[in-house]
């Protein structure tokens, strides 16, 4: 039985889309383990204010873990989580426009992950204000505080802290 040229391109099509797949399987397996970035995995699912419920963070992990701060809210925020060789890198998507990347080293010792700011996208100027650090807490398996310093002028102006607990 004689193939068509539009049966022939779609072999052909789900060959190319095997190999891919099949690359990007090796391609993973290749990559070494992330202790710091683990921790970030492990905080998979919806978390809440420990005081009254208002605030709501959700975490999912892709190929980084993507935290969604005040979903649903005016003041929706994104972080992104990754690992970068011997750091871990957590870009800001605020609310006020601006998007800083910060890094902390990759390791698991302690309770503290602490990110430093690195650059800003959106940011003029460093003077403008913007998140400049964070701190994530590990208090225990579900219980999280994050800790905000922003900046402007130059200088620390404020900090906010976010305490959640797990939602189960």
């Amino acid at each position: 039985m004689p193939r068509t040229a539009a049966t022939a391109r779609f072999v052909l099509l789900t060959l190319a889309l095997s190999g891919i797949a099949a690359a990007g399987d090796n391609h993973h397996k290749a990559m070494t383990a992330s202790p710091g970035f683990e921790r970030f995995k492990q905080l998979a699912g919806e978390w809440t204010g420990a005081k009254g419920g208002k605030v709501r963070s959700v975490f999912k992990v892709t190929s980084a873990v993507e935290e969604t701060m005040l979903p649903g809210t005016p003041a929706e925020m994104i972080n992104m989580i990754h690992p970068d060789g011997d750091d871990i890198v957590l870009t800001h998507y605020c609310a006020g426009g601006n998007q800083p990347e910060m890094k902390a080293p990759d390791k698991a010792a302690g309770n503290d992950v602490a990110f430093q700011f690195v650059r800003a996208g959106n940011l003029k100027s460093i003077n403008e204000s913007h998140m400049h650090n964070v701190t994530y807490t590990f208090i225990d398996k579900d219980t999280l505080r994050t800790t905000w310093t922003n900046y402007d002028n130059g200088k620390p102006s404020g900090t906010v802290v976010f305490e959640y607990k797990r939602k189960k």
